[in-house]
Formats: C-alpha cells, structure tokens, sequence
C-alpha cells in the first residue's frame, strides 16, 4: 500500500511537471509583452532623473500586473507604516525571481536597486534596466566603489535604496545567507532607517527550480524600522546581526518555510 501511494505521488509530479513549465514560459511572455507594450514610458520617463517619482508609478502597477497575472496574491502585514517623505534603506531577503517585483509593490516610495550587472544581457529589459539601476560587479572591488558612490547621489536626492542584503539567492538548504556590509554603511552615513523586509513562500512558489512551485499566497512581513540616528561606522557589524537576526527569526520559526526543504535550523 505504502509503495503505491508513493508510486501515485511520482506519477502526480511527473504530469505536473508540462503545465509547470507552461507557466514558467508564460512569466517570461507576460514579462516581455508588458515591457513592450511600456516601452513608449519607459523611454520618455527613463530620460531624466526627475521623472524618477512617476517612472516610479509605472512600475509599480506592472510589478502588480506580473504578480497577480503569474496567480499569486500578496498577503501583507505592515508593523510599521512608510512615511511618503522619508529615505528609507529597504533589506528584504532574497528567495527568487518575484522578488524585486514583491518590494516594488509594496512601496510607494520611489526605490532604486542595486543589481546585478548580469540582467543587462537580458533583451528591452536590460536596456531599461541599466537606465535606472544601479549594477553592481560583486568581483571588482572598483565596481563597489561605485555602487556606494551613485546610491549615495540618489539618497540625497530623496529617492529610497533596495539591497538584497544577501547578495545572492543562497542555496535551497540555507536558510539566510550571510549579509554584507554595503547597505548598513549607506544607512549609518545617511541615518536612514533600515526597513526589513521578510519574504515567506516566495521561493517555495517561485524558486529558480522550473520543476517547483505553483500559484498561491505571498506572506510579507515588514517589520518595525530599525533606526540608525547616533549610529557610526564602527556599528556596522552589530547592525547587520539585528537586522539579519529579524529575518531569520522569522524564516526560521515558519514551517511552510523550513518545511519546503531539509533545512536545517
């Protein structure tokens, strides 16, 4: 009895797996027709840095259009509410693809990201892309340089910062990736808040894996802001422990979460 019924569960992955990647493909159509269908905007609001704020608009309603037409719905619990007129220094973790699409739409804010250099090979989306954010070579040490020079012009400017704290998505078993220094030195200097962010199911549901996944519910939990006023260079390190520490808090003690895989506590 045992066997069959193990038997059925392969077999019910094993049918599942066209229609997963017909879904797959079809994040990918919806991606590029909207893109094109944008491409007008995009050239007239990508033009200056003072259309950043309506360029800003636009892309929050395709983030919603490409999370709800993928079949997922955003379950949101906010602890802390965004002031409109503040910078903000926004450290989700990083699951997967939907991601960045994930903290677009949950802030009105006008978000620059720093991002992989990678995604500008990507066709239309990497010429827009490299217009309005800021990439970054993780294996050049001048390319840093940079990255902390230009998200520093746009903090002074108004505009919020997005950083995947993590640099990368970590391996599935992982629970929370070490994070790096960079974003806790651009909150401390500007004496921004740092807004964690703590994505539940994103990568159970969207992972990198095509052969996992499927429609459902996104849980975001924005926590309380973590203030930097006061704070010096010299507070990098405990700074980066309590943020990570919120995070992983959170993902650890969810069991969809720990339950995806054999994560290990």
């Amino acid at each position: 009895m045992i066997r069959k019924e193990i038997s059925n569960l392969a077999l019910v992955r094993w049918i599942k797996i066209p229609f997963l990647l017909l879904w797959r493909a079809w994040f990918y159509i919806i991606l590029f027709v909207t893109i094109i269908l944008m491409v007008p905007g995009l050239l007239i609001l990508t033009a200056k840095e003072s259309y950043y704020p309506v360029f800003w608009k636009l892309v929050r309603g395709w983030s919603y259009i490409i999370i709800y037409g993928m079949g997922f719905r955003l379950k949101k619990q906010f602890d802390q509410e965004l002031n409109p007129n503040q910078s903000y220094l926004f450290c989700p973790n990083h699951a997967s693809l939907i991601d960045a699409f994930v903290l677009i739409a949950l802030s009105k804010n006008p978000i620059v990201f720093v991002g992989k250099k990678e995604l500008v090979k990507i066709p239309i989306f990497g010429f827009f892309y490299k217009r309005v954010v800021i990439m970054v070579d993780r294996g050049s040490p001048k390319s840093r340089k940079r990255v902390y020079k230009m998200a520093k012009e746009r903090l002074r400017g108004g505009t919020s910062v997005g950083i995947f704290p993590e640099g990368l998505v970590p391996d599935n078993e992982v629970i929370l990736a070490p994070f790096k220094n960079g974003a806790f030195g651009l909150a401390i200097e500007f004496q921004i808040p740092i807004v964690p962010q703590t994505y539940y199911d994103c990568k159970r549901l969207f992972s990198w894996n095509f052969f996992k996944g499927g429609m459902g519910t996104l849980r975001i939990r924005q926590h309380e802001f973590i203030e930097t006023k006061g704070m010096s260079f010299k507070n990098i390190k405990d700074l980066k422990k309590k943020t990570f520490d919120v995070i992983y808090n959170e993902l650890k003690d969810d069991k969809l979460y720990m339950g995806d895989t054999n994560r290990k506590k």
